[in-house]
């Protein structure tokens, strides 16, 4: 058995297996910007029966490459702090040999870049900006991730934000959405920061030790659920305004109720954080997510003129 924070060593023509390929790719994770992706197409205000072919295409896009590549992409420079956090990782397990993991996510950046170029210009600039800061995230020499605040920001803005705006220009032909939709792109990319910071509980004493300082290794675990806490919520309380503000009541009213029902769980996540951030992971984020629908359905409504 390798030493804890090592790696073991492997044969360097071995080949990783496809479960172990499907397993860097972190499936779990492809849901957040796909689903940000579906927001900017219902936000549009257009037919989806226009661009069929393009949506599906989006949605492969922002799912299973370029969220599949920033995972890989993290898996390899983050391999020696996952052999303390995850040893059971593809690549600190050693089913992901030598320097296999860095070959993939290379061969995924290109893979997702020559799929972009179906989505036009708006649509191939933000897949590009999405997996330049996928790489800036986990490799050297920016490596954002070693401070939680701009790491945090730079996940937020790749998975939510610019497959958002992404979803829009789609539905656009390529042109450039509105501002409703880079308003909401914006705020839903600023709350997302709350969310990555629910992730990095599991994780604080390797970061401890590696060096990285995410939110709870700076702040401290309570300080740092709290600031998770208040940056989700607040811009969702600026989104509601906003749709109060575009004479949407009932949209709004339904935001209002979805924010609600998170404060009343992130109040028994803060009385224990490290226990229970998988908890508000899986059941107050996805109140989360769904008002991103509601908020882009008030946008199409808007866009519409209903």
């Amino acid at each position: 058995m390798p030493r804890e924070g090592t790696l073991p060593a492997c044969s360097a023509s071995a080949r990783p297996s496809l479960s172990a390929v499907a397993e860097l790719f972190k499936p779990v994770t492809w849901f957040p910007p796909m689903w940000a992706f579906a927001c900017g197409v219902v936000g549009s205000g257009l037919p989806i029966a226009e661009h069929p072919g393009l949506v599906v295409v989006g949605l492969l896009l922002a799912g299973p490459l370029v969220c599949a590549t920033s995972q890989a992409v993290n898996d390899w420079f983050d391999r020696g702090v996952d052999a303390i956090n995850e040893p059971h990782r593809p690549i600190p397990s050693g089913r992901m040999p030598g320097r296999w993991g860095l070959r993939i996510a290379v061969l995924w950046t290109l893979a997702s870049l020559l799929v972009a170029t179906a989505l036009g210009r708006v649509g191939f600039a933000a897949a590009a900006a999405g997996l330049a800061l996928a790489w800036a995230y986990s490799a050297p020499p920016l490596r954002l991730k070693r401070n939680g605040w701009w790491g945090n920001l730079a996940c937020g803005a790749c998975y939510e934000g610019l497959a958002w705006i992404t979803g829009a220009a789609v539905m656009a032909a390529g042109a450039m959405p509105g501002l409703g939709t880079f308003a909401l792109a914006a705020l839903y990319s600023a709350g997302a920061h709350g969310i990555m910071t629910l992730n990095d509980f599991k994780a604080i004493v390797g970061d401890r030790r590696m060096g990285i300082r995410s939110l709870p290794v700076q702040l401290g675990v309570t300080g740092a659920a709290r600031v998770a806490c208040l940056v989700m919520a607040l811009p969702q309380v600026a989104v509601i305004a906003l749709l109060a503000h575009w004479q949407r009541p009932w949209h709004a009213l339904a935001a209002a109720a979805l924010l609600a029902g998170q404060a009343s769980m992130m109040k028994r996540f803060l009385a224990a954080p490290r226990e229970r951030a998988l908890w508000y992971s899986g059941f107050g984020v996805p109140l989360f997510v769904s008002g991103m629908m509601v908020a882009a359905f008030a946008l199409r409504s808007v866009a519409s003129g209903s």
